[in-house]
């Protein structure tokens, strides 16, 4: 399989990489099949000499099949030689540890205070719905008076009565 990948060059704390096609079995600085450009980080991104592009080459290996890598292909897109790909998403690694750990205390205590308002308006609410479902109840006893309820229980008692002596009947 054919990669664009970067090969490293330079000196020591000083890299300059080579953007070149490779079999993706080689190893990342040894045997390649051709050189397409060069990408010097060092430098700041504005600059011209940053990045150098042999763009016609470059489009006729990714016709063959070429896969480039990440690093790669964020260069490649950045100058519109294909589409940019996108972005992993990490946030955290790009925050120093010792900022992460500042982040998320302040994190924990942002969340704290809004979970407090709520465990307090949750706790607002609920003699609310009490009240709500005591009220029913009341005003459901009122409408029905007493007298009401025993006819109602009455004729339910003489039917009973009326079915036990045919039961004995039998």
């Amino acid at each position: 399989m054919l990669k664009l990948r970067l090969s490293m060059g330079g000196t020591k704390k000083r890299p300059v990489y080579k953007i070149v096609v490779a079999d993706s079995r080689f190893s990342r600085d040894g045997r390649f099949i051709e050189r397409l450009g060069f990408f010097n980080p060092l430098l700041p991104k504005d600059k011209k000499e940053r990045v150098g592009l042999e763009t016609d080459r470059i489009k006729y290996w990714l016709g063959q099949g070429a896969q480039p890598t990440m690093r790669v292909a964020r260069i490649l897109g950045e100058n519109q030689l294909m589409p940019m790909p996108a972005k992993g998403n990490n946030p955290q690694k790009a925050i120093p540890k010792k900022d992460r750990k500042k982040k998320d205390d302040k994190a924990t205590k942002e969340e704290a205070k809004v979970e407090a308002p709520k465990e307090e308006v949750k706790k607002a609410e609920a003699p609310k719905e009490e009240a709500k479902a005591e009220a029913p109840k009341e005003e459901a006893k009122v409408e029905a008076p007493k007298e009401e309820v025993k006819k109602a229980e009455a004729p339910k008692e003489e039917v009973k009565k009326a079915e036990a002596p045919k039961e004995e009947k039998k």
